[in-house]
């Protein structure tokens, strides 16, 4: 019955009414209802089809997408499967590899180990060492802060002993002009003046000073001996050493209280020493020593040259004793090329 038309149902109604005699309005009214909701149903139903139909088409519709992905998703699982079995041989190779390496891990850990510990003492090595440059440095910081201090002082030192020197340079070259001022008079064949390594050289020829073979001072000698003194008694603070040179021409045999050129040079040095001192310069001042012929100033191979060598030397060097006590100690006066006393 719910495939029946409303009309064709009414009609059947209709004649099921008559055919059973009278129907009761109640009856009607059920009907009536009753056809009412089937009308309503069918409205539904026929909604529900076209959702179902719309709702198959869709599914349809993805299907048919559905296959299409299958269809890629085939291929692609092709491309996938290769890929997987390159992977997956690969993933065996390096699972070997890793078996090869864990068979190995133990030796490679012992080994590292091994150099864990050598390096691991190395440090501590390094440590120490670097504790000890660390003390090394700060007792080179303090010997760095003593040797600025001590080259502070040096430098005073330095610029004191510079004016030292040089007030000792023009000291020397004053008494240079002094005794050549006083010595003018004599011919310079004879007398000379020089200036040589920070003194005063004096030196007399023999014929100035003595006869041949004599140790006696001629009156002329005499004369230019106290001309000196007299200039070196205002010179308190100069040494004298008087050195007595000779040729090499031995003396003659028999001369009184000579043996060779050296006690005639020794011996004439020490009388222009007592000469001086009776001059007036004081004793202690003065030095007399014999050369001998051991120090010529020309060979002796000519006449002229042997009486070039046979002279006297009067060196006069200004006392350094301010100098040394600028220097303080021996070990710094060598480094000075002076010499006490000289």
């Amino acid at each position: 019955m719910k495939n029946l038309s409303p009309t064709l149902l009414a009609l059947s109604l209709l004649a099921a009414q008559m055919l059973n005699g009278c129907v009761t309005a109640k009856k009607y009214d059920d009907l009536s209802a009753r056809q009412k909701a089937d009308a309503e149903g069918k409205a539904t139903a026929e909604r529900q089809y076209r959702g179902a139909t719309a709702e198959l088409q869709k599914a349809t519709d993805e299907l048919a997408q559905l296959r299409l992905t299958q269809k890629r998703l085939v291929t692609d699982s092709t491309e996938t499967g290769s890929a997987y079995r390159k992977t997956r041989s690969l993933y065996n190779e390096l699972n070997n590899s890793y078996d090869k390496l864990l068979k190995n891990s133990d030796r490679e850990l012992a080994t590292k180990s091994s150099d864990y510990n050598k390096v691991a003492k190395d440090l501590a090595r390094r440590e120490a060492e670097l504790g000890e440059l660390e003390t090394n440095l700060q007792k080179s910081k303090a010997e760095n802060d003593r040797l600025a201090a001590d080259l502070k002082t040096r430098e005073a030192r330095l610029t004191e002993l510079t004016q030292a020197l040089a007030d000792k340079d023009k000291a020397v070259t004053d008494l240079k002009a002094r005794v050549s001022k006083a010595l003018l008079s004599f011919n310079s064949s004879d007398l000379q003046v020089k200036l040589k390594d920070g003194k005063v050289y004096v030196s007399l020829s023999e014929q100035l000073l003595f006869k041949s073979g004599s140790t006696k001072v001629d009156p002329k000698g005499q004369e230019a001996l106290k001309k000196l003194a007299t200039v070196l008694q205002e010179q308190k603070d100069v040494n004298v050493v008087v050195e007595g040179h000779t040729d090499n021409v031995p003396i003659l045999r028999g001369t009184a209280g000579l043996t060779d050129n050296w006690d005639l040079s020794a011996l004439r040095a020490t009388e222009i020493a007592r000469l001086l001192t009776t001059a007036g310069v004081s004793p202690e001042r003065v030095t007399a020593s014999g050369r001998g012929q051991y120090v010529p100033v020309a060979a002796n191979d000519t006449p002229q040259n042997k009486a070039i060598n046979r002279r006297t030397e009067i060196i006069l060097t200004p006392k350094l004793d301010e100098l040394f006590q600028i220097l303080g100690s021996n070990s710094t006066t060598p480094a000075t090329g002076l010499v006490p006393g000289k």
